[in-house]
């Protein structure tokens, strides 16, 4: 492993445990344009999902059982045909095709944030294709470029939960998406013992980010930080879609 790799790879450490802390999806948004920078996008994203999947464990102790499970039952089974869909391109589509496709998903996870308060106040009648259809996105972009969180909050942010509720939610369902993408990436050769070597000495990092997270939470700005990534978004995708 080159330095440079390592470098992001202990970013990208902390940035998952700092998310599940308490700081939010954005920070997770940021991990594979990050590590897409030094490696294949494929890669970047088998490179990042054990990490997630740790990050997930620490969460779901958390949040136990404080979960809303219609949306999930809801979203699930188009999720599911989401992640295979997703997959498929993955492992199938040339580099030079999928930084590009990385690089317009970050811009339009940029662009959810920047209009997330217009969901949440918007007048909304809710209707079962609404779940099916955020499932379906969410399920593709997370298998495609672990950017399924901007499609599900959507949805999520016009349903009557409380923030509690809306956490414990989002950990289950991404818990389980991010495990139905485990046996792809495997098939396809992209996760093998060295990948797994690397997550396990990395595991002390995204707990310091887990712990790190939870400091923050008291006292810095959540504006400021949540500017902050969107800018290292706007960047990472202008990255991408230049090269």
């Amino acid at each position: 492993m080159d330095i440079e790799h390592l470098l992001i790879l202990i970013g990208i450490s902390i940035l998952i445990g700092l998310s599940k802390g308490g700081l939010g999806p954005v920070v997770v948004s940021t991990v594979t344009p990050l590590l897409s920078l030094v490696m294949p996008v494929p890669q970047a994203v088998a490179t990042a999902l054990p990490l997630l999947l740790i990050g997930d464990v620490f969460a779901l102790r958390a949040y136990w059982g404080q979960w809303e499970l219609h949306h999930v039952r809801l979203m699930l089974p188009a999720a599911v045909l989401g992640v295979l869909a997703g997959t498929f391109l993955l492992t199938s589509l040339p580099d030079d095709v999928l930084r590009p496709v990385l690089g317009l998903f970050t811009l339009l996870a940029v662009g959810y944030k920047l209009l997330s308060k217009r969901f949440a106040a918007a007048h909304y009648h809710a209707r079962p294709w609404h779940g099916y259809l955020a499932g379906a996105a969410s399920g593709l972009g997370s298998a495609l470029a672990n950017l399924g969180a901007p499609p599900y909050t959507a949805y999520m942010l016009l349903q009557d939960v409380s923030p509690r509720l809306f956490i414990g939610t989002t950990t289950l369902f991404f818990a389980i998406v991010n495990l139905l993408k485990l046996p792809g990436l495997i098939a396809a050769g992209l996760i093998d013992l060295s990948a797994l070597r690397d997550v396990i000495l990395m595991l002390p990092l995204v707990l310091l980010g887990v712990h790190m997270g939870r400091r923050f939470i008291e006292w810095i700005d959540p504006a400021v930080f949540e500017w902050g990534m969107i800018a290292l978004l706007v960047a990472a995708s202008t990255l991408l879609l230049l090269s």
